[in-house]
């Protein structure tokens, strides 16, 4: 209890400057908490489709893959989903790559939406904190200036009080900001990361098919040219 009481006593010595950097911390953990649910289900609704579509596909299967992704709306599945619809319209693996680079264009923003605020935020707590430190050596002076000399003290104590509270308040709010912003900030690029894995596989997986018929073509040609 004294620990609380000591950190109330320091959050109202700091001045009204630690009421915008508390919603500055308040809205960054409200964000870091959104973004760490929104993340761990994508990541998990990823893994969960990629494992039932991925044998499909290696097997050259993409009929049965189409179903399963049909039915899905994980990125991973909009991703293979789009390279999917032009996997039989088109020969070329370069088409199917832009096409699944055009949804990746369309999914990475909202994987990585609202995650930079954090870095903001950080600094917004910072700039508030150094600036109620400005406004507490403002008063600290102006009471030095003003006031006769029984009280100069006193409030001297109290402004210089206002400044290190407000300094270290937002000093306090902005590094775990940062930390989490560099946590999600991970999480973010290993789910990019696991998107670009699955569309490069699954480009790999259609050339692999491709070149299976071309082979099979060519032998068919041969055996025919041979029985002529």
């Amino acid at each position: 209890m004294d620990f609380f009481y000591s950190i109330v006593r320091s959050f109202t010595a700091g001045g009204v400057f630690m009421f915008p950097i508390l919603f500055t911390g308040a809205l960054a953990a409200a964000i870091t908490i959104e973004r760490y649910v929104t993340l761990s289900r994508m990541r998990g609704r990823n893994q969960r489709t990629w494992s039932r579509v991925e044998p499909a596909i290696a097997s050259g299967d993409f009929d049965k893959a189409r179903e399963l992704v049909s039915k899905d709306d994980s990125p991973i599945a909009r991703m293979v989903g789009m390279g999917l619809a032009l996997q039989g319209a088109v020969r070329r693996r370069e088409d199917v790559e832009k096409a699944m680079q055009e949804s990746m264009i369309e999914i990475v923003p909202q994987i990585e939406k609202r995650t930079h605020y954090l870095a903001t935020l950080a600094n917004v707590a910072t700039l508030l904190g150094l600036l109620g430190t400005v406004s507490g050596l403002i008063h600290a002076f102006a009471a030095v200036a003003t006031v006769n000399p029984a009280e100069k003290a006193n409030l001297l104590s109290a402004s210089i009080s206002e400044a290190m509270n407000c300094t270290a308040f937002g000093l306090v709010t902005a590094v775990p900001i940062l930390v989490l912003h560099a946590f999600l900030q991970s999480k973010t690029m290993g789910l990019n990361d696991g998107l670009e894995a699955a569309a490069i596989r699954f480009l790999n997986a259609v050339a692999a098919r491709q070149a299976a018929r071309a082979q099979s073509r060519l032998e068919l040609v041969q055996q025919a040219a041979s029985a002529a």
